[in-house]
């Protein structure tokens, strides 16, 4: 059985499940497709990715694709842990552009579910971390967009120095948020949830 616990901006949710221990080890669920149908959580998962980071201090991010391929994302953290972060892309949310950071670890039963409309990234706290995640919609380069990860205008309190992380030349020149086009953001009415109606979600 999985527990799910809304954050600070409600699209953004926290399962919890519970390990099953013996004398082989355990058993846990990652993912049931009952608990997000209960949650009323509408998402239907076509591709997963995973990623393993050699260095503590490793930040990928902030990306998101845009209409018609928004993702909402399931993270998991398989081995070491992250700081994982969303950040609030829906023009007439009244979050756009605040964001949810949350501690994912390995020896934890936790998944963190990011609706479409968010800018997602991670920094590793630890050497060799892998990540796991879910995604409702296929990679499409075409619609691909990201946000600098150290914009001092998001106040996310990474674990990580801007001198010390370990940052793609990619990332490291994505545009601040104040610099993305309307165009490429999303558009909502404000009275939508959109983890649990991503069909409301409108191209700007």
């Amino acid at each position: 059985m999985m527990r799910v616990a809304c954050q600070s901006i409600p699209d953004v949710l926290l399962l919890t499940g519970d390990r099953l221990q013996d004398t082989r080890g355990w058993f846990r669920e990652t993912y049931s497709g009952r608990t997000f149908a209960e949650a009323g959580i509408d998402v239907v998962f076509v591709q997963d990715n995973e990623s393993c980071s050699a260095r503590a201090g490793t930040v990928r991010g902030l990306h998101y694709q845009s209409l018609p391929f928004a993702q909402a994302k399931l993270m998991r953290v398989l081995k070491g842990a992250i700081l994982d972060v969303a950040v609030d892309l829906r023009l007439g949310s009244p979050t756009f552009g605040r964001h949810v950071a949350v501690r994912l670890d390995a020896t934890h039963d936790e998944a963190l579910f990011i609706a479409a409309g968010f800018a997602h990234g991670f920094c590793t706290l630890v050497d060799d971390t892998i990540v796991s995640y879910k995604a409702s919609a296929l990679y499409a380069p075409k619609c691909e967009h990201g946000i600098r990860w150290n914009d001092p205008a998001l106040g996310i309190p990474w674990p990580v120095a801007a001198d010390r992380a370990i940052v793609s030349p990619k990332d490291a020149s994505l545009p601040l948020l104040a610099a993305v086009s309307r165009a490429d953001l999303f558009a909502c009415p404000a009275t939508v949830g959109f983890a649990r109606n991503l069909s409301g979600l409108m191209a700007s």
